[in-house]
């Protein structure tokens, strides 16, 4: 199973792509392309050829992911956003989470009221990661 549109659609509206490495938040990794973490360092470049690339692998992680840990049936809109939420936070920490724990207790409601609890970095609200968690849970709850 593929990324839905929906799901590259929020990741490239929340994660701009950048063909230089940077650090979105102090104490982040280095990041480029659409938010690729892995083996990227200080100075490193790509093509906008590679930031595609690399979204299409990172997503499919973040697709396999929510397959592997969420254990009950989800709408189109609610896988949508499990995507794009794991695509931002990883695997491990959606695995711990106690939006996961809702969505597997089939407790809808309560999961969705969950995203907005993810938007700190390093102990500060971050507006772009609020905005973020809004619009996945619009998406969720479609």
């Amino acid at each position: 199973m593929k990324a839905p549109q929906a799901s590259v659609d929020l990741v490239k509206l929340s994660e701009s792509c950048r063909l230089v490495a940077f650090k979105p938040v102090p104490g982040d990794p280095w990041t480029l392309g659409y938010g690729h973490t892995k083996g990227v360092q200080e100075g490193d470049t790509c093509t906008q050829e590679q930031a595609d690339e690399w979204l299409v692998e990172d997503m499919q992680e973040a697709v396999d992911a929510v397959l592997r840990l969420v254990k009950v049936a989800l709408t189109p809109g609610q896988f949508a956003a499990l995507v794009d939420f794991v695509y931002n936070v990883g695997a491990g920490n959606f695995g711990s989470s106690t939006l996961l724990k809702c969505i597997n207790h089939a407790d809808m409601g309560l999961a969705a009221a969950e995203f907005p609890k993810w938007a700190y970095a390093h102990g500060k609200v971050l507006g772009g990661l609020v905005t973020r968690r809004l619009r996945e849970q619009a998406l969720f709850r479609s």
